[in-house]
Formats: C-alpha cells, structure tokens, sequence
C-alpha cells in the first residue's frame, strides 16, 4: 500500500509542463467555429431549447476540454471560461428564464383538494374511536 500511494504522490507531484496559454488560446476558436456550424443546422428560434442542441453542445465542451489538455492547462480555466462565455453570448443571450407566475386554481378545485383530507380525517378518527369502544370484536 505504501508503494501505491508513493506512486501515487509521486505522479501527482510531477508536472508534465506549464500551460501554454497562447496555444491553447489559438486553438479555442476551432471549437468554436465547429460549434457555430454544428448551429446553422438548428433553427435559431429553438437556440434556448437545449434539446435541439445538446449533441452540439457536448461535442463543444470536449472539444474546448481537450484543446485545454493538449496545451497542459487544466479545464476549466479562466481563459477557457472566457472562451465559453463568449459563445454563450453569441447564440444564446437572448435565452432569459421566465418568471412563472403561479396563480391559486379555480375555487371549486380548491375547496374540493381541502375538503377531501379534512374528510378522510375525521372518518379515521371516528373509526378508531368506534373500533376502541368495541374492544369485544378484537
């Protein structure tokens, strides 16, 4: 065990290279370029549908991941981070959430959803009121 975990320290302590930031940062924008025609293939008013375009997009994360790995950076990183912000502004900045609006349902609905627990209650509760004063059938 303790050769393992020496192993293990000692791969862990060895660093391969630094990170060639200039590298990696000319290698981003093929990611990006990919992922802008793997796009042109999705109709641009279904860009905040995630399910149109997840495909895409996950080959857009590998691609800047791996691009990150080749020039010894760890991923994510600031200058990947900037990379992926950038894209996100382009194709989807016009995607806000929504704020929900919730609303009560119509009374009948609402009466009838109190209504029924209240009622279930109380025929439980005289129940076991019932069956405990009738002990002589149990």
């Amino acid at each position: 065990v303790n050769g393992l975990m020496t192993l293990g320290f000692a791969g862990a302590r060895q660093q391969t290279s630094p990170c060639n930031e200039s590298l990696m940062l000319e290698k981003l924008p093929a990611c990006g370029k990919s992922f802008e025609e793997m796009m042109k293939k999705v109709d641009f008013r279904k860009w905040c549908n995630l399910t149109e375009f997840i495909m895409y997009y996950d080959n857009f994360t590998q691609c800047t991941e791996r691009e990150a790995n080749n020039a010894s950076c760890f991923w994510p990183n600031p200058l990947a981070e900037g990379f992926i912000t950038g894209i996100h502004k382009q194709f989807f900045s016009n995607c806000t959430s929504e704020k929900v609006h919730w609303e009560d349902p119509p009374d009948e609905i609402l009466i009838t959803l109190i209504l029924i627990p209240v009622m279930l209650t109380c025929a439980m509760i005289t129940l076991v009121v019932w069956c405990s004063k009738r002990s002589d059938i149990l």
